[in-house]
């Protein structure tokens, strides 16, 4: 499950915007916003599961170990707009 952390720092590494992750999920902004806010908005799992699968597309690795959780841009192909 990615994290509302995961989700910006990703953001951060490929430099893009919640409107280009939403566009690249196919989510609303709303819904994105939601997902990355810390005050526990609920959020559906298949909202996670596009914006996970949209960052992972883009070559972000989301890390997750009993130490905490993170992310790795694996490659550069995520800094072009599709």
């Amino acid at each position: 499950m990615i994290t509302a952390r995961q989700s910006r720092a990703a953001r951060a590494l490929l430099g893009w915007t919640q409107e280009t992750l939403a566009e690249q999920a196919r989510i609303s902004l709303t819904a994105l916003k939601r997902l990355e806010s810390e005050s526990g908005l609920e959020v559906y799992e298949t909202t996670r599961d596009q914006v996970r699968r949209a960052l992972e597309g883009a070559g972000i690795v989301l890390l997750s170990t009993d130490r905490g959780q993170g992310v790795l841009l694996v490659n550069d192909q995520g800094n072009k707009q599709r």
